[in-house]
């Protein structure tokens, strides 16, 4: 979050270090620094978690209609409903009301009380991520799409949150079928928006009627999104100072990959993950290799 300490110059002859640690100082002496994984969680706290370019954003507008039922939440408003650690303010989180529902990509974390988990087709996953790069500089119109599914799949394109597989089975493995953990499938969300987002207020505990939650998915539409990312992208992290000529909000469609990805790259992450991915319900284009086993790791380890 920024504050009134964000722009401060450093006094002439005072290195630039110095004067970062103590603005860092005053920062966490008043709570504005951001908590990141230091954040404090609270038995009520439910956290929205997915892996980067999995549907995140959208999940968390519709989830700020859910608990604005006066305003329609917007790019700004969703950072105060739907925070996210790394960056909002640890004065904000502790002034949130509670129960909290808080974004996080973050690998698993056993603290979380309560986990609406949304999972998106790896396949997919890839070109969002791929073009959200180029959006935000981080590699060039040229960079070659063969390159950056290699680096996708060794886990180095987020290397906070390891690969999609790594992220994925994490969570699974530990909380798959337990009641506190909702699994959400992107494609799901956007094929029955009203019947998914009826199972995540039902999760969160939230009153509704079915007008509500129509009026909910028509209010965080793609169109609409589209709208706030023209009048409101600097006010997302996500999309402030970033090329204007590349839209964040894209196609906002499943499948896409069966199109804009060549096979022998499908091929190579049906190869990497092909197990999770049916386990979760995608129809692999390619059949297995023999020697990987037909189901992941953690329901085997059930069985």
């Amino acid at each position: 979050m920024a504050s009134q300490y964000d722009d401060v110059s450093p006094p002439r002859g005072m290195p630039g270090k110095m004067i970062k640690r103590l603005i860092a100082g005053v920062k966490r002496a008043f709570d504005l620094h951001r908590p990141g994984r230091s954040l404090i969680i609270v038995p009520d706290d439910t956290f929205l978690v997915s892996y980067p370019k999995s549907g995140n954003t959208w999940a968390r507008l519709l989830i700020a209609n859910l608990l604005s039922p006066e305003k329609p939440a917007d790019f700004r408003t969703i950072n105060q409903l739907v925070p996210d650690p790394a960056s909002e303010s640890k004065r904000h989180f502790v002034r949130m009301p509670r129960p909290r529902v808080i974004k996080s990509h973050f690998v698993f974390d056993p603290r979380y009380p309560r986990v609406i988990y949304i999972v998106r087709d790896p396949r997919d996953v890839v070109l969002s991520e791929y073009h959200y790069q180029r959006k935000t500089r981080r590699i060039s119109d040229q960079y070659p799409l063969e390159d950056y599914v290699q680096l996708f799949l060794a886990g180095q394109t987020y290397v906070e949150n390891g690969s999609w597989g790594e992220h994925v089975t994490g969570w699974l493995a530990a909380r798959d079928g337990d009641p506190r953990f909702l699994l959400v499938r992107y494609e799901a969300l956007l094929s029955n928006s009203v019947g998914e987002l009826d199972r995540i207020a039902s999760f969160l505990g939230i009153s509704r009627t079915s007008e509500r939650l129509a009026d909910i998915v028509q209010l965080s539409s793609v169109d609409r999104m589209r709208e706030l990312e023209a009048k409101q992208g600097d006010a997302s992290s996500l999309m402030k100072g970033s090329r204007k000529d590349v839209p964040f909000v894209r196609s906002a469609k499943s499948e896409g990959w069966r199109s804009d990805l060549p096979d022998f790259l499908v091929e190579k992450i049906e190869a990497a993950w092909g197990p999770v991915m049916r386990y979760l319900g995608y129809d692999l284009r390619f059949p297995l290799d023999p020697k990987i086993p037909d189901a992941p790791d953690f329901v085997l380890r059930r069985r």
